[in-house]
């Protein structure tokens, strides 16, 4: 492992300090330059007794798997299997969306949370366990709050859409995931779904807060796992380290760059994130992209996305600026996250652009 910057280095002592002062349980991070060795930190343990955490202990990627799934839908874009002006009325014939009118809602909308359906639409119902069908055809007559395109209205059940379409031919969104991404990248532990996390050789096991220092070890739940183009996807260190790496240009076979550039170019406007408490004093701009948030972060573009369901927090970001990226997954459901991602890149950036300004500088000799 090359030599950890010392703002790195400060940076992983004050986490760990944070972490071990509310027994979070465990997790794991990385420091990914491109072309360069990923620096990565782990610490504590997949359960109570059990494994320490690794870097092929697998997590569940909660909504991080959006950025896999944009990136899979602007992949059958390019091949022209799909468009992303496709309405949702062809993609899943069975279901009308007809409060919007005929082919005004559109892939493109699904995937850029700018459906117009109120935010969160029906999450109630996923963790009720409703079935996907049975809330996918309510969420179908469910009157907008805009038109499609119009304002940014964040949404889970809307991406069983994805789901159901490959279900109606004949595959599956795990199927198409592997066979575009997953193994192309050679991601050695990524899956979808509740069955293969389980299977996993080494997973990181889910746990609730009891108390402010106390955490319980608790099931996984099925709820989400039906919409696995929204949160479905699981992945270890090892696969997320590969992931920014491709998302920084290191796999162009499999990444082309256009594609990148894509799905975080920013399309609409998500202003309330930048009232995220630990995030606010640095956003001056936030935007959503597609399958990504896009930040303006004290002048930088920060391509970014999070996740959260029972048990798990993930965060990942990189930014084409300085071609550097971070992944945090945790295996405990702890707000710590927030603060973690927030003062990772403000140190990142400050270290950054300090470096750019030693570059620059002119060698001054002894005279």
């Amino acid at each position: 492992m090359s030599e950890i910057p010392p703002w790195l280095e400060h940076y992983s002592q004050q986490i760990q300090q944070k972490a071990s002062a509310k027994n979070i349980p465990g997790y794991v991070f990385a420091y990914i330059e491109k072309g360069q060795p990923a620096k990565i930190f782990v610490y504590g343990k997949e359960s109570r007794n059990g494994a320490n955490i690794s870097v092929d202990s697998v997590f569940r990627l909660a909504s991080v798997s959006k950025t896999f799934t944009s990136m899979l839908m602007a992949k059958y874009v390019e091949q022209h299997r799909l468009q992303w002006q496709q309405p949702v009325a062809q993609l899943v014939p069975n279901y009308s969306f007809s409060a919007f009118g005929e082919n005004t809602l559109q892939l493109k909308h699904i995937i850029g949370q700018s459906s117009g359906f109120m935010p969160n639409a029906y999450d109630n119902l996923i963790e009720a366990n409703y079935p996907l069908p049975k809330v996918l055809a309510m969420l179908s007559e469910l009157k907008p709050l805009c038109a499609p395109g119009k304002c940014y209205t964040y949404q889970n059940t809307l991406f069983g859409v994805i789901e159901e379409y490959f279900i109606q031919h004949h595959s599956s969104y795990g199927q198409a995931l592997n066979q575009e991404l997953i193994k192309p990248l050679q991601l050695p532990n990524a899956s979808v779904g509740k069955n293969n996390l389980l299977a996993s050789e080494h997973w990181a096991k889910p746990h609730v807060a009891i108390g402010k220092k106390s955490w319980r070890a608790v099931s996984v739940r099925d709820d989400y796992y039906q919409y696995s183009p929204a949160a479905g996807v699981n992945a270890s260190m090892r696969d997320m380290v590969l992931w920014v790496r491709a998302l920084l240009g290191e796999f162009p076979q499999v990444l082309s760059s256009k594609l990148v550039e894509t799905v975080t170019t920013p399309i609409t406007e998500s202003k309330r994130e930048t009232h995220r408490r630990e995030w606010r004093q640095y956003l001056n701009d936030a935007h959503y992209g597609l399958g990504w948030r896009i930040y303006d972060f004290n002048g930088h573009k920060l391509n970014y996305h999070g996740g959260w369901v029972q048990g798990y927090r993930a965060d990942v970001a990189f930014t084409p600026d300085y071609q550097v990226g971070y992944v945090m997954l945790m295996n405990a459901e702890s707000n710590l996250i927030n603060q973690f991602s927030a003062d990772f890149w403000a140190a990142c950036f400050d270290a950054l652009e300090q470096q750019a300004i030693d570059l620059d500088s002119p060698l001054i000799t002894a005279k």
